[in-house]
């Protein structure tokens, strides 16, 4: 389901949460078109397993993007994932892989494609990519390292409690009633966090 407006709007275009009273506009989307809601039912074994794909595929001749797959079947099934989706994920893959066919020609027809797209890169973008990490040699020096991957990190510094509540997916009423698209963690004052 699309709907076409809500009192509270996430600005999708910035990769970023924002929420926005009705009838307020920031300077960035102006002009701008951009998404007003989106449901996420991705499931964690639906992720994972195109996670791989885009980290396998990483410099290969045909590259898989995680959110493209995941986007794709998404646009096929109407938002939803049914349970032949990780089966049909493999066989996107492998014709991907093959070059029997491509992302491009495969999405043609799918109209909501570009709104998944979009919608799934605010929500996953930014968690897979290039990153450096220090690593220690066999001789004891430091060095760093290019690598490829998930590179999500936890905000809350080292050492500083935190709680956290698994509460993704879980319904939330304030101002209109959808699922909770993320999991809340509370540090205590003056806990180091990193957004």
């Amino acid at each position: 389901m699309l709907p076409e407006s809500s009192d509270a709007r996430t600005a999708a275009s910035t990769g970023t949460e924002a929420v926005i009273t009705a009838g307020q506009k920031t300077e960035e989307e102006a002009g701008q078109d951009y998404i007003k809601w989106v449901e996420f039912h991705a499931p964690a074994e639906l992720m994972t397993a195109a996670y791989r794909l885009d980290v396998e595929t990483y410099q290969e001749k045909i590259h898989l993007d995680w959110i493209d797959l995941l986007a794709y079947l998404a646009a096929k099934h109407g938002g939803q994932f049914p349970d032949s989706a990780g089966t049909e994920l493999e066989r996107t893959a492998e014709k991907l892989l093959s070059g029997e066919t491509t992302m491009e020609e495969l999405t043609e027809d799918l109209q909501y494609f570009p709104y998944y797209q979009k919608a799934y890169s605010a929500v996953l973008g930014g968690f897979v990519g290039e990153y450096k990490i220090q690593t220690r040699k066999e001789d004891g020096t430091l060095q760093w390292e290019n690598r490829y991957g998930l590179k999500a990190f936890s905000p809350i510094a080292k050492g500083f409690y935190y709680e956290d509540y698994d509460d993704f997916g879980a319904s939330r009423s304030f101002g209109y009633a959808r699922p909770h698209l993320g999991h809340d963690m509370m540090g205590q004052i003056g806990t180091p966090i990193r957004i």
